[in-house]
């Protein structure tokens, strides 16, 4: 006899009568609140976000201004043609 391989996969924890994939996928279906990703995860995403926004926000205000509509009056004539 071989053993499992050891798996994270959630759908290997639930007992099914006939282990197919569209049977986990029915019961996933029909109870959403089991299938909730973990607190530990949650939290590790959240300040992910957090670290990346940081990181953006850093990045903008380093970042040399331009003017994205320049004064019509400050362009030459013959580009608007």
């Amino acid at each position: 006899m071989t053993r499992r391989k050891k798996t994270r996969s959630l759908a290997d924890k639930v007992q099914l009568r006939t282990g197919r994939r569209k049977d986990y996928k029915q019961w996933r279906h029909n109870n959403p609140d089991e299938v909730a990703p973990s607190r530990r995860f949650t939290a590790k995403k959240q300040d992910q976000r957090k670290q990346q926004a940081a990181r953006k926000l850093e990045r903008m205000q380093k970042a040399q201004s331009i003017e994205i509509h320049p004064d019509k009056n400050a362009r030459p004539d013959d580009e608007g043609k």
